[in-house]
C-alpha cells in the first residue's frame, strides 16, 4: 500500500537534502580522496543494509533472465561512472559552481522517462508540473559566469546524466526485487568493482570521518528505498517531482547550518517548486 503523499514527499526531500549537505562537508576535507570515498561510502551502505536483509530480502526468479541481468549490469556501471564524476567535481570545485550542473538530473530523468516508458506520458498535468519545477530549479542557479564550462562543471553535468540513465533503467527491473534487495545488490557491486579498481585502504579515512560516512550511508539507504518505492507506486516522473522538494530543504539547511543567504532567484524557485508539488498533489488525489 502506497505511503501517504505528504509524509512520503517530505521524508524523501529532507533525506536527500541532508545527505547532500553532509556529503559536501566530507568531500571538502583535504585528506579525503574522492576515489576512496566512493569505495568506503558504498561499503558502508552495504553493511548498514545487512540487518534489513533478514526481513526484506526478496528477488523474483525473473530477475535472473539475461535481459534483466544486463539491465542490472548497466545500472551498476552507470552508477559507478556517475558517482565518480560527481565526487570528483565536488572534491575540487566550489559547490556554488557545480550546483547548476547537478540540478540537471531531475530534467534528464523526466525526459528519459518520457522517451522510454509510455505509461509516464499519460498524465500531461503531472508532466508539465515536473518540467516547470525542474527548469525553475536550474534557472535559479544559472548566472552569466556559468556560461563558461570548466572540467569540474562538465564532470558534474556528466554525473547528472549518468545518474538519470541509472535511475530510469532501474525502474524497468524494480518489480523483480524488494527496494532493499535491489539497493543492496547495486551498492555491493559498486563497492566490489570500485575496490578492485582503486584498492583503497580503510586507514585512508580517519575515525571521525568514518562516523560521517556511516551516517551518510544510513541517510542514502532511507532515501533510495523511498525513491524506489515511489517509482513502483507513483511512477518515475511524479516521484521525481516530489523529490525536487529537496532543493527547498537544501536552501533551508544552508541558511541554518552554513549561514548562507539564499538569493532572490532561489526564493522564487522554491515558491515555484512548492506550487508545482502542491498542484501535483491536487491532480493525483
Amino acid at each position: 500500500m502506497p505511503i501517504p503523499l505528504i509524509p512520503f514527499a517530505g521524508a524523501g526531500a529532507i533525506s536527500e537534502g541532508a545527505g547532500t549537505i553532509l556529503e559536501k562537508k566530507v568531500l571538502r576535507k583535504k585528506k579525503i580522496n574522492f576515489k576512496d570515498y566512493q569505495v568506503f561510502s558504498f561499503l558502508s551502505i552495504a553493511i548498514v543494509m545487512i540487518p534489513l536483509l533478514f526481513f526484506f530480502w526478496n528477488i523474483n526468479s525473473d530477475a535472473f533472465q539475461l535481459k534483466n541481468i544486463l539491465i542490472l549490469a548497466f545500472v551498476v556501471l552507470s552508477s559507478i561512472i556517475a558517482n565518480l564524476f560527481v565526487f570528483y567535481a565536488m572534491k575540487w570545485e566550489k559547490i556554488t559552481e557545480i550546483e547548476p550542473m547537478r540540478l540537471f538530473q531531475p530534467l534528464f530523468v523526466i525526459i528519459l522517462a518520457l522517451l522510454i516508458y509510455p505509461s509516464e506520458r499519460t498524465n500531461h498535468q503531472i508532466i508539465i508540473a515536473a518540467l516547470v519545477a525542474s527548469l525553475a530549479l536550474i534557472f535559479s542557479h544559472i548566472k552569466k559566469h556559468h556560461i563558461q564550462f570548466n572540467k569540474y562543471m562538465i564532470s558534474a553535468l556528466l554525473g547528472s546524466l549518468f545518474f538519470a540513465l541509472e535511475l530510469v533503467a532501474s525502474n524497468s527491473i524494480l518489480q523483480y526485487y524488494s527496494p532493499i534487495s535491489f539497493y543492496f545488490i547495486r551498492c555491493s557491486f559498486i563497492f566490489l568493482i570500485s575496490f578492485a579498481i582503486f584498492k583503497s585502504k580503510p586507514g585512508s579515512i580517519d575515525k571521525k570521518t568514518w562516523i560521517y560516512v556511516v551516517g551518510i550511508a544510513m541517510i542514502w539507504v532511507f532515501y533510495r528505498i523511498l525513491l524506489y518505492f515511489g517509482y513502483v507506486h507513483y511512477g518515475v516522473i511524479f516521484t521525481t517531482l516530489l523529490f525536487i522538494l529537496s532543493a527547498v530543504f537544501i536552501y533551508l539547511f544552508a541558511m541554518i547550518f552554513l549561514k548562507e543567504k539564499p538569493t532572490w532567484r532561489n526564493l522564487i524557485a522554491a515558491l515555484i517548486i512548492l506550487a508545482c508539488v502542491g498542484y501535483a498533489f491536487l491532480v493525483y488525489s
